[in-house]
């Protein structure tokens, strides 16, 4: 009886492991895609700006009807 006990707790513990690895590489994984977005966004930010401008613009057709001109 023990002896039975003692395997499936071994076998739980042993599976609570592997979820901590899984837990720990999707955070890290999560984090990489995070900065990734960050240095795309520093990096093209004003041609972003523009885009977004001109296609406010064009949907407006050309009115002043709150398109962000900084």
């Amino acid at each position: 009886m023990f002896k039975t006990l003692k395997i499936l707790l071994d076998a739980r513990l042993a599976k609570m492991e592997e979820r901590g690895a899984s837990a720990v590489e999707y955070g890290l994984l999560i984090a990489g895609i995070a900065a990734l977005i960050v240095i795309v966004v520093f990096a093209f930010g004003d041609n972003l700006v523009d885009i977004f401008t001109s296609t406010c613009d064009s949907v407006n057709g050309d009115a002043e009807a709150g398109c962000a001109k900084d």
